[in-house]
């Protein structure tokens, strides 16, 4: 299988990187075919380009900025995000991956009545996300509603990749995490990846 795996943590040695690789090492000991998408170590930019912008209701979408990121995501059968969850949301460097990277005429088509997009994502497959939050589970839960996994359950794979399943795997009070649940939350990876993607 394809398999692209996005990191998006500024730290060389945070672990959100540890559990990245654990991620990369699984899907790879199985045989499939890995690309790693590092935003900050390829300094990825974030921010939409005028030209982007512009031509986001044309008919040809100016992909040219990000077209390899675009290649490599539309060949994606199985999608890791690896990201720290931040004020209840996406790094600025992974949000604008979604803004630039899932765009009209490649990642989605608009309807020509501007009302519920195509999907073009048919690849994708599998989805799983891992993050890190410094909140306790219960207010992730109870009190925000869990607001990165419905955004990207609904908004994102649920109208470009309608048939993609999504595992949500949060490692909560990450900055007071001992080194043995750290263990069994990448013993929750290596699971998630071989119910998802590991024949």
């Amino acid at each position: 299988m394809q398999c692209l795996v996005v990191i998006a943590h500024p730290l060389h040695d945070s672990l959100c990187r540890t559990l990245a690789q654990t991620a990369v090492d699984t899907l790879e000991s199985a045989g499939h075919q890995v690309q790693v998408e590092d935003l900050y170590a390829t300094a990825f930019a974030p921010a939409l380009t005028e030209a982007e912008r512009r031509s986001y209701y044309t008919p040809r979408f100016d992909a040219a900025e990000v077209q390899a990121q675009l290649q490599r995501l539309q060949a994606a059968e199985v999608l890791v995000l690896v990201f720290p969850t931040w004020w209840f949301g996406f790094p600025a460097i992974l949000k604008g991956w979604f803004d630039r990277v899932w765009a009209p005429g490649h990642v989605y088509d608009h309807a020509s009545d501007l009302g519920a997009i195509r999907p073009r994502l048919h690849a994708l497959r599998h989805a799983v996300a891992i993050t890190t939050l410094g909140s306790p589970w219960w207010v992730d839960r109870l009190v925000m509603w869990r607001p990165v996994r419905r955004v990207l359950k609904t908004a994102l794979l649920g109208t470009c990749a309608p048939r993609c399943n999504l595992d949500m795997l949060s490692l909560y009070r990450a900055e007071q995490v001992s080194q043995q649940r750290v263990e069994q939350f990448r013993a929750r990876i290596v699971k998630a990846l071989a119910r998802r993607a590991i024949p």
